[in-house]
Formats: structure tokens, C-alpha cells, sequence
């Protein structure tokens, strides 16, 4: 599906198009695709791109480079206002092959919304143009990948963990409920996602976590809703599997507000 570009300045004037556009509480667009790069950001809200399972959060202090042709959905938790960078392949621009989150200061926020004006001389939008590609600065934490399974039973355990992050039972009781063994269902985990059942489970919790934090709920209380008993074990948690602390993670080399 090709998702029309919202294009605030004319086409064919320099090499950036704005688009923006509000996204409602819990609407994904479907999988698209663009024939410019695009930079996704989020001028209000939070918003969540998704490149098959690898799935990216995105708080205003940070965008994500989707390279031209890349098939991606875009969705909200809540309501959300997108205001992406369209840039024509070839110019002076990111040269990043794959989907590359980006952080956004306040010149760069500033530089999308003065793009975004439709009273904007051609001269004076070229040079607005040329500040661009010397503030996408990628950030180093990859994204939660949490592979989509394709067992029917697999994806039943899936699932009802995505519907409740939470969900105490263990593996032996998931496998109960889908029909098989333990033995059978670990085997299966593996074959379908390359993941055992508790790293999945890791994932999955910590992905699910990322829009309640880029919210700005309390570490405490995103930490009970997503399985986990102490805001210290679920912090335990990511540093282990991301490498980072959740606000260096979102916020781009500092820790936002807990």
C-alpha cells in the first residue's frame, strides 16, 4: 500500500517535503511504502515504527531515518502529531542503507517546523535545506526486536503476552494452554523466533515498556505493568538486554524524566 506523502511545501522546490498530519489513539497505518526517505518524528506525542518485527518508539527527542522504499506501519498509543522530513534519494543527505533512529534537539525541531511553512521564499528554504544532514545524529542503541512467530501455537503464547505483558504463568503452564509439552513448546520458541521462551518474554516486556516511559510514567509503575516486581529488576533488565538505561535509551545520551 502507498501511503500519499502530506506535502506542506510544493513539490519540486529543493530536495525536503513536510509532511504532517495528526495519527489518533491506537490508529497504525498499514504497511507502505515512500519514494523519498523519509525522517519520522513525532512534533507532539509518541508515536511507533515498525519494520516488520523490529519495531522502534519515538518520543519528540527522537526520529527514525526510514531509507526510500523501506515497507514500514506508523501507529500511536495515544494521539500524535507526525511531522516527517521527506527527502529526495540522491542529495546531500543521511546515506544510511537501514532504518536509523536519529536524535532531535531543539534546532532540529525548530528547522522541521520552519520546513513545514508554505510562505517560505525558495532561497530561504534551500538554505534551511542545507542545515539538515549536519543534524542527523544517529543514536547508537538498536532497536527491541521482537520477532512475530508463525506456529499457530507459538503465536497463541505471543499473543496473550503482548495482550498482558504482566502474565505471571510459566512456560510449563503457556504450554498447557496451546497443547503441548514443555519440551515441545521450548523447541518450537526456538525454531520459530531464534529466541528462547524467556528472552521473547524479555523482549516483549521491555518493547511494551517503551511507550509508557516515552508517556512519562513512572519507572515504578511501568515496571508493575509489564512483569516486573521492582522498578530495579525491570532496570536490571534493560540495561542488561539493551545495554543502556531506558531514558539514555529514548532520550538520546540522557536520562529524561522518571
Amino acid at each position: 500500500m502507498e501511503k500519499p506523502e502530506f506535502c506542506a511545501a510544493p513539490d519540486g522546490i529543493g530536495a525536503i517535503v513536510v509532511g504532517s498530519f495528526p495519527i489518533t489513539s491506537g490508529e497504525w497505518i498499514p504497511d507502505h511504502r515512500h519514494p523519498r526517505h523519509q525522517l519520522a518524528w513525532s512534533r507532539r506525542g509518541v508515536i511507533g515504527v515498525a519494520v516488520g518485527s523490529t519495531y522502534w518508539v519515538l518520543p519528540p527527542s527522537r526520529a527514525l531515518w526510514i531509507p526510500a522504499g523501506t515497507v514500514h506501519r506508523t501507529g500511536a498509543t495515544r494521539g500524535a502529531l507526525l511531522s516527517s522530513l521527506y527527502v529526495s534519494p540522491g542529495g546531500r543527505t543521511a546515506d544510511w542503507s537501514e532504518p536509523t533512529a536519529v536524535a532531535v534537539d531543539g534546532l532540529l525541531a525548530e528547522l522541521i517546523v520552519h520546513l513545514g511553512r508554505d510562505d517560505l521564499p525558495d532561497d530561504a528554504r534551500l538554505r534551511a535545506e542545507a542545515l539538515v544532514p549536519d543534524l542527523l545524529r544517529p543514536l547508537p542503541a538498536a532497536p527491541i526486536d521482537v520477532p512475530t512467530p508463525g506456529d499457530d501455537r507459538v503465536r497463541a503464547v505471543a499473543d496473550a503476552l503482548h495482550g498482558n505483558p504482566a502474565d505471571p504463568r510459566s512456560l510449563d503452564a503457556h504450554a498447557r494452554a496451546v497443547g503441548v509439552s514443555r519440551r515441545t513448546l521450548t523447541r518450537l520458541f526456538v525454531a520459530d523466533t531464534g529466541m528462547t521462551f524467556d528472552r521473547w518474554r524479555t523482549h516483549a516486556r521491555l518493547r511494551a515498556s517503551l511507550p509508557l516511559l516515552a508517556e512519562g510514567q513512572p519507572v515504578s509503575r511501568v515496571a508493575h505493568a509489564v512483569g516486573y516486581a521492582t522498578a530495579s529488576a525491570f532496570l536490571a533488565a534493560f540495561r542488561r538486554t539493551v545495554g543502556t538505561s531506558p531514558g539514555r535509551y529514548l532520550h538520546g545520551g540522557h536520562d529524561g524524566p522518571s
